[in-house]
């Protein structure tokens, strides 16, 4: 069974923050570290090269694939702002995803354009729940 590549390592999320030009984006992030803080009680960590996480739990899927993962992050990009919600299926959390404002999904990926086009409220409420349901 091959290896899972992301990984949690030692790089600076400040160094890697600080790559970016759009002002908005950094704002945003910095955004999402208070929020995922607070939930998770954890300090943000890079996992691979591109992606902050918080909090840290071992799984193991009905396939048999084990390994460590985060319990919330996030993965800046140009076009939009990728929000791990831990293994949650979002399509179970309907009616909290109508409340939180302009967004997409993936089965457990939240995709903004910036934290000002959603309820924090809300986004506090998913993440909260997806954690509460891994322990």
């Amino acid at each position: 069974m091959a290896e899972l590549k992301t990984k949690e390592t030692k790089a600076n999320v400040d160094k890697f923050l600080s790559g970016f030009k759009d002002e908005q984006l950094v704002k945003d992030c910095y955004s999402l570290i208070e929020i995922m803080k607070k939930v998770t009680r954890s300090e943000p960590k890079m996992w691979g090269t591109s992606i902050v996480g918080f909090g840290n739990y071992h799984y193991k899927s009905n396939s048999g694939r084990e390994g460590d993962w985060f319990y919330c992050g996030f993965l800046p990009r140009k076009q939009n702002l990728t929000v791990y919600v831990s293994m949650c299926d979002l399509s179970k959390q309907k009616d909290l995803l109508k409340k939180l404002g302009k967004h997409k999904t993936s089965k457990s990926c939240i995709y903004i354009k910036t934290v000002d086009d959603i309820d924090v409220k809300i986004l506090k409420e998913l993440l909260t729940k997806s954690i509460k349901s891994l322990k």
